[in-house]
């Protein structure tokens, strides 16, 4: 999806997606933006931590649906359906951790590598569903 290069992008540098220039973000689809944003969530909240990323998308979501987009929109019933296969009250973000790590107790400290993990089972569950979202349309 994004071309390598320099890694940056700017006044000198251009932004490729799926071979065409970005010049500004609207021109991406949600999908291209958050794949963008899990190749480098600490560019964009600071830091990468399971609670940032959460609280981002989160935010995503809403400005998402807010201004006409689908946002993550069905990701919830999606992971119920695919993946954890029975009900669930638990939030999508939940249902997440529990999908990485079913084996950790409720309530535990997640280890930095436990931490990663989910973050990697988290963006690739996400762009699966927004690629079978998109193919759908």
């Amino acid at each position: 999806m994004l071309e390598e290069g320099s890694g940056a992008y700017g006044p000198t540098h251009r932004l490729m997606v799926n071979g065409r220039e970005i010049t500004d973000v609207n021109e991406l689809s949600e999908r291209e933006y958050l794949r963008l944003f899990a190749k480098r969530p600490g560019m964009y909240i600071g830091y990468e931590s399971v609670r940032g990323v959460v609280s981002f998308l989160n935010g995503f979501d809403y400005a998402a649906r807010h201004h006409g987009g689908q946002g993550l929109d069905g990701f919830r019933e999606w992971l119920l359906t695919n993946h954890v296969r029975r009900e669930s009250s638990l939030a999508w973000w939940a249902l997440i951790e529990n999908i990485a790590l079913p084996d950790k107790e409720f309530g535990t400290k997640r280890t930095p590598e436990q931490e990663a993990h989910v973050l990697a089972v988290l963006f690739d569950l996400l762009d699966t569903f927004l690629a079978e979202r998109e193919t759908a349309a």
